[in-house]
């Protein structure tokens, strides 16, 4: 009997120093998380410099409207299904309400989540959140975002538990996954390039999070990188996502930069054709206000970069 209180008091101090030493290494990287900085030239930060309003423009062209509210539903209160091969995910509630969305949430768990795909408790986000590309977001624009969502009114929507089957189901499995797939900003600015072509990067591959539609992914649900941007035959909800590369066949490469700014105004293409989809709700719930200059610097990056074939089809 005197063994086991002597165990039982030696399994609950290891407990305790185990739960010691996560609680530390939570508190230490919020710590480091909120003292970041970048190395490099921040890019521009956009046509406002009021914090909430410039979180509202950056959560519109971050797409959080499309993905964080129910069709009919209380906009960002979450609900919103998401269909991928591994199961549906259901988005969660991003108004301040504090039991049942991210009213609790210090400044650094909100950098964390967005940058690290961290969750508040310590556990990893599956990457159906997209902070593979959120992570390359600058401190400041993800506390304008928390910002402008701490300004909006609370919802109570509890969150809905995610459709997913075994064994993809298990969270500590994302440890892995990140381990294999995921590498951490922040965003570099290239020395090399104007300033304009900084933005349009910094606004595809981290705001606008862009390949993480137009980029088909392996048996493993991480991007391809050899094929970025390159075009999706398997995109959101089995939806056929197009090339943006600049391949005269196959993707953009005949395209002008007014058709790509006029396409991110009002969606539509120089054949005369609207986009339909994601990307059409991509443009109404947030594209559609970008700034000028902001459309005209995605149009940059866009045709500036290396052209790849690769033919997108429906799958039958």
């Amino acid at each position: 009997m005197n063994a086991r209180r002597r165990w039982g008091r030696w399994a609950l101090l290891a407990a305790m120093v185990m739960a010691g030493l996560s609680f530390g290494a939570l508190w230490l990287s919020d710590r480091l998380i909120l003292d970041e900085r970048d190395t490099s030239a921040e890019p521009s930060p956009g046509p406002l410099a009021d914090a909430v309003a410039r979180g509202e423009y950056l959560t519109r062209v971050g797409g959080c409207f499309s993905c964080h509210t129910l069709p009919g539903g209380e906009q960002l209160a979450g609900g919103r299904a998401l269909a991928t091969p591994f199961g549906t995910f259901y988005s969660p509630n991003l108004t301040p309400d504090v039991e049942t969305g991210i009213g609790g949430w210090t400044d650094a768990q909100f950098v964390r989540a967005l940058r690290k795909g961290i969750r508040p408790d310590g556990s990893d986000y599956f990457p159906v959140f997209p902070y593979p590309s959120f992570t390359n977001i600058t401190t400041s624009d993800a506390l304008a975002i928390k910002a402008y969502l701490f300004s909006r009114p609370a919802v109570h929507r509890p969150n809905r538990a995610h459709d997913v089957a075994f064994p993809f189901s298990w969270r500590f499995l994302q440890s892995g996954w990140r381990l294999l797939f995921f590498k951490p900003g922040p965003f570099r600015s290239s020395l090399n390039e104007s300033i304009a072509y900084n933005r349009g990067a910094y606004l595809v591959t981290a705001l606008s999070h862009c390949s993480e539609c137009h980029t088909p992914r392996n048996a493993l649900g991480a991007m391809r990188r050899g094929l970025w941007l390159a075009g999706n035959a398997d995109g959101p909800d089995g939806q056929v996502v197009p090339n943006i590369t600049p391949d005269p066949a196959t993707g953009i490469g005949g395209w002008q930069k007014s058709d790509l700014i006029e396409l991110l105004k009002t969606g539509a293409t120089p054949e005369q054709t609207t986009v339909k989809g994601a990307m059409r709700e991509a443009i109404a719930d947030g594209l559609k206000d970008l700034s000028d200059d902001d459309r005209a610097a995605i149009a940059d990056y866009l045709l500036a970069q290396p052209p790849i074939v690769h033919e997108i089809t429906q799958r039958r």
